[in-house]
């Protein structure tokens, strides 16, 4: 984002862009992240490293859950994503350059322009910070998503809950559980989430700040894009371990493990570390044109919501 509109848009304007820019994008990556999470489910907890899979790959598991669902089962848990991303990305986007603002007055308290100083270690803590608050405010949507998205009446894969709408998920989960069901696995989303963040918006930036240094490209869609993907990678390769975890713990009834730190254990113990990266090629092929899409898509949705927020105030 252009450093001057993001600097005069307010945080409720920053939370609408973000949040905006984000369902845009999730609306072409839900088949894959879809497929990712089957994947992830895929052999859990078994010894047997000779089982069969049924989901080979991304796309042969895309065309095997279109095959049997259709186009409504691929694009299955699509309502909860949109509400999921206007939190986590609303916040993870949207707080981001506050956060990083107010740390760099503390750090830089007689530097006049502290907002533009572009710390790494600070941008990593702010993307930590803003993402974390996203992944508390989005973790019952996100659980709601992966239960929906592992039900299928073809193919069970991992334990199968089946909720026929949004509502009925949540009504469900609180009815059996309490509020407490509906936060099961917040420490899971936290850790991946927390990672993610840490270093996509830092990634981003640097690699932006760096390209326009040394002349490589001007400001514009295809110095947006190189930034996006090149921060699209870097999350993946972080964010796997963490986001195999996470399915894992949101999509059990509360009989496999007990917390991220149990899961982690089972999981390694059972399956090896390569367990850890079940579904990464459905990662990236998830996560860098999420990244590409919402980072190119909150370009246009920043100077948007500014120009209203003028009209507005």
């Amino acid at each position: 984002m252009t450093e001057s509109v993001s600097q005069k848009i307010s945080t409720a304007g920053g939370f609408i862009a973000g949040g905006l820019a984000a369902c845009g994008a999730v609306t072409f990556t839900n088949p894959i992240e879809l497929v990712k999470t089957r994947m992830q489910l895929q052999g859990e907890l078994s010894k047997n490293s000779n089982v069969k899979k049924i989901y080979k790959n991304p796309f042969q598991a895309l065309s095997l859950i279109y095959k049997n669902e259709g186009i409504k089962g691929i694009q299955k848990g699509l309502v909860c994503a949109y509400i999921y991303q206007l939190g986590l990305n609303g916040c993870r986007l949207g707080l981001y350059e506050p956060t990083r603002n107010l740390i760099n007055s503390i750090f830089y308290p007689n530097e006049i322009n502290s907002n533009k100083i572009q710390n790494i270690p600070i941008n990593i803590i702010s993307g930590a910070i803003s993402g974390i608050a996203g992944a508390i405010i989005g973790s019952p949507m996100y659980l709601i998503k992966t239960r929906m998205q592992s039900y299928s009446q073809s193919i069970k894969i991992g334990e199968q809950t089946h909720y026929t709408s949004v509502y009925q998920g949540l009504s469900s989960i609180y009815k059996n559980e309490g509020l407490k069901g509906l936060f099961r696995g917040v420490d899971a989303a936290i850790l991946r989430t927390g990672a993610g963040s840490a270093v996509q918006l830092p990634i981003y930036n640097f690699t932006k700040d760096e390209l326009l240094k040394f002349d490589l490209f001007e400001q514009g869609p295809a110095l947006h894009l190189s930034a996006s993907v090149i921060a699209g990678f870097g999350v993946g390769i972080v964010m796997n371990p963490w986001d195999v975890i996470l399915t894992r713990v949101y999509n059990q009834k509360g009989d496999l493990y007990k917390g991220p730190l149990d899961c982690f254990i089972k999981t390694v113990k059972s399956e090896g570390f390569g367990a850890l990266y079940k579904g990464f090629e459905a990662q990236m092929l998830r996560i860098a044109p999420h990244t590409v899409l919402t980072l190119m898509f909150m370009e246009q949705t920043m100077p948007l919501i500014y120009k209203v927020e003028k009209i507005l105030l």
